[in-house]
């Protein structure tokens, strides 16, 4: 997969102009365009996040700035990645009305990449946006509002170009369920909505890998995520402890599946819900190892499929059971899923130029 660039940008003055000038159309009042309204019932609720800081945080950096959005009367969601660097007090929003307020951190989540703020006294015009319930449709219209580059109140269109995405992540773990698009994503853009022509945030903008394909996560994730975030400032993500690897035409012969399905177990962590329940494979056995096909009687072709299933249905503490091939023969195991470990960041800066962060490797 192509390497990602993280959509935060570099520091400075952002490029403000007055909030008519915001407008896409002028006052537009003779335009007839779906994405004209959109923009203008959504682009109250958006902002610019600019972060300054000490570098203290894992991963930390001088600072950067982002998107953000609104999502009630005191709370707005952006990336973990755009404000991981914030020094206390370090944190300021600008609104489309080019009012600004602080911001203080009230919950971060590395593994999802989420974050939630809080301002004060929040103007008038910044309503908030809703999450999308479901999952979107593949082909769905979307719309990516943020500030690219610094610039400010600005909106790209796309389609919904794949979902159940995998994306690599500086955790070590991959981030979930998320949602690829072809609408243009640049540094400055991470952090913003993903929105539908209804208005409904279908993501949040999370990386832009070039060649039109950029990434969000996704807002079923986000639904079980932010909540948390607001109560308890952290949320616990559930864990199994192994390591997979898809299951090709060879691995299938080799065990006796009729079709290439399911997801090898080819290591499993000491000490974690797996150890003594699953059997990693052996090196130089391709078909050895079991080989998981579905939880709860769900299929899970794909290791895309095994993420998304365990992160938008399943909690800590919760016992599954496992269909899996052993040695040719299918049979059921049950696992009690555990919390995910706490991550260890690279200290990799936060961007303060464009491409000045490495970008993420598969």
């Amino acid at each position: 997969m192509a390497a990602f660039g993280l959509g935060g940008t570099g520091a400075g003055t952002a490029q403000n102009e007055t909030a008519d000038s915001n407008a896409t159309a002028g006052d537009g009042s003779d335009v007839d365009s779906p994405y004209t309204e959109t923009y203008r019932n959504t682009i109250d609720s958006v902002v610019l996040v600019t972060v300054s800081g000490t570098g203290s945080a894992p991963g930390g950096g001088g600072g950067g700035l982002g998107s953000g959005f609104v999502i009630d009367d005191q709370h707005l969601v952006t990336n973990n990645h755009v404000v991981a660097s914030a020094s206390d007090d370090g944190i300021e929003v600008q609104f489309s009305t080019e009012e600004w307020r602080a911001a203080s951190i009230v919950g971060t989540d590395s593994y999802s990449d989420l974050a939630v703020l809080r301002v004060d006294d929040m103007p008038d015009v910044a309503t908030g946006l809703s999450f999308l319930e479901s999952k979107p449709v593949i082909g769905q219209e979307v719309l990516a509002i943020g500030n690219p580059l610094g610039l400010d109140a600005s909106v790209s269109q796309g389609i919904v170009s794949g979902i159940d995405r995998s994306l690599p992540s500086p955790t070590g773990f991959s981030v979930p369920a998320a949602i690829q698009t072809d609408a243009p994503i640049n540094p400055g853009n991470s952090g913003g909505p993903l929105v539908s022509l209804e208005g409904e945030v279908v993501g949040v903008v999370f990386a832009g890998a070039g060649q039109t394909i950029g990434f969000a996560i996704a807002a079923v994730l986000a639904n079980r995520v932010v909540p948390a975030l607001i109560e308890d400032g952290t949320y616990e993500h559930p864990y199994m402890g192994i390591g997979v690897q898809p299951v090709g035409p060879s691995i299938a012969d080799e065990i006796g599946l009729e079709e290439a399905t399911g997801v090898l177990v080819v290591e499993v962590v000491p000490n974690s819900p797996a150890d003594g329940v699953l059997e990693p494979g052996s090196i130089g056995r391709p078909g050895s190892g079991d080989v998981i096909v579905a939880i709860d009687g769900t299929e899970i072709p794909t290791q895309d499929q095994l993420s998304s299933y365990l992160a938008l249905e399943t909690s800590p503490g919760d016992t599954i059971e496992l269909e899996v091939v052993r040695d040719g023969d299918r049979q059921s195991v049950e696992l009690t899923l555990a919390e995910r470990p706490a991550a260890e960041l690279p200290r990799t800066p936060i961007p303060g130029r464009p491409g000045e962060r490495p970008p993420l490797e598969p």
